[in-house]
């Protein structure tokens, strides 16, 4: 079955549409009917469909993440043992819990079967750039 690794280099933290990336991976692929699996190799970043038509659901989204879990060195996170990677590094690690690592989405007639506002996004969750990597897997 057809598989690629995507490097997508974040900027810190927010979502990075990789929608495009993916479509062309699957029509390159020649396969007519299966099932996209994509997954992210990270356990600080995660996997999300979300609305690619307004901006604004991407600052909301990280937004609402930032006030949910928030720094490690925000005086609410106290409880936190593991810090020595950094004030955003457990926080990250609690993001992606809270998220997915992968997701599948439909491929017929060799299109993804998304939304008509649905993109595919690597959901970076760490405060310094990344060079992230997300497995896409194609299977009948």
């Amino acid at each position: 079955m057809p598989q690629t690794v995507l490097e997508i280099e974040t900027r810190g933290p927010g979502l990075y549409e990789v929608t495009r990336d993916a479509a062309q991976f699957v029509e390159a692929s020649g396969m007519g009917e299966g099932l996209l699996t994509c997954f992210v190799r990270h356990t600080s970043a995660s996997v999300v469909i979300q609305e690619n038509a307004d901006p604004d659901v991407q600052r909301d989204l990280q937004a609402f993440f930032a006030r949910l879990v928030p720094r490690s060195d925000d005086p609410s996170m106290t409880w936190l043992s593991h810090t020595t990677e950094g004030p955003d590094d457990m926080p990250a690690h609690i993001k992606s819990a809270l998220t997915a690592s992968s997701v599948g989405v439909p491929v017929s007639g060799g299109r993804l079967m998304l939304g008509t506002w649905q993109g595919l996004y690597l959901f970076e969750h760490r405060d310094r750039p990344h060079v992230r990597q997300m497995v896409l897997h194609l299977s009948a």
